[in-house]
């Protein structure tokens, strides 16, 4: 029975590329890759030479069903992102579940990761944490993720483009208020890596004026306390209206509210019964 092997790459600097991840790359028959332009400078790098398929977000479904066809000949399928670990910010969740269901074994291959590097070196409590990614550019469901990160007890991390990066620490600043504090993280384990920690009314206005360049992870800073009753009630059932509209039938709803919110079952079910 072939595997697919879900391993974690660098996210800038090759020498953290772990000896087992290497080891994986050198003997599998087909690497799928987010961009194979970039994945082939890490594989030449390596002195490996795999068939080098893509593997994305707008990739067709039958893509998907030709990699599991692959695994199905009995030849192993390594899955790679960019940067750092696969199915974080990226569609590589498809092919794993896929994969999975078809009784195909799933080996995770740990290594780098942008959100615990970004943490590890923030500076702020990371005992637990929110990962919100990239969030929408606009309408209702970002408005919802910035309530939910300004609400946020525990440390909520970003990804971000640098184009857009501003945007969103004003943004942020509106909801949480200018004084909460935040760390931007550019360009981790790279050569011009940097953090830059402050208010998010400082942030917001240095990146006005100095527009950043690379791969950028934000971390905001908890308020230290749950948010009142009252608030994860109202929270649940804006995030109950914006997946109804979205179609998705109520009790898909209300599981999805016992997973976010902490909701139990009953109570969730019969918020999202009482909507509209």
């Amino acid at each position: 029975m072939a595997s697919l092997y879900i391993v974690a790459t660098p996210l800038g600097n090759l020498s953290d590329l772990s000896s087992r991840a290497a080891e994986v790359l050198r003997q599998v028959p087909v690497v799928a890759a987010e961009d194979t332009r970039r994945t082939r400078g890490l594989l030449s790098h390596l002195g490996a030479a795999p068939t080098l398929l893509s593997f994305h977000a707008h990739s067709r479904e039958r893509r998907l069903d030709a990699l599991l066809e692959i695994l199905g000949e009995g030849r192993d399928v390594a899955l790679v992102t960019d940067a750092g670990t696969p199915g974080v910010s990226d569609p590589g969740a498809d092919l794993v579940s896929a994969a999975r269901d078809a009784g195909f074994d799933v080996v995770p291959i740990p290594g780098p990761s942008a959100v615990a590097t970004a943490l590890s070196a923030a500076g702020l409590t990371a005992d637990r944490y929110l990962f919100l990614g990239f969030l929408p550019r606009k309408g209702g469901e970002r408005q919802r993720l910035l309530a939910r990160a300004a609400a946020e007890e525990w440390s909520v991390v970003f990804f971000e483009a640098p184009t857009r990066i501003a945007a969103l620490l004003g943004d942020l600043a509106r909801v949480a208020g200018a004084g909460r504090r935040a760390v931007v993280a550019r360009e981790l384990t790279k050569v011009h890596e940097e953090f830059r920690g402050g208010t998010l009314g400082e942030l917001a206005d240095y990146y006005k004026e100095h527009a950043p360049k690379g791969e950028l992870t934000l971390v905001l800073e908890g308020t230290g306390s749950p948010p009142p009753e009252e608030d994860r009630s109202k929270e649940a059932a804006e995030q109950a209206a914006v997946l109804l509209a979205e179609g998705l039938s109520r009790r898909e709803v209300a599981r999805r509210l016992t997973e976010t919110h902490g909701l139990s079952r009953n109570d969730a079910y019969r918020l999202v019964t009482g909507l509209p």
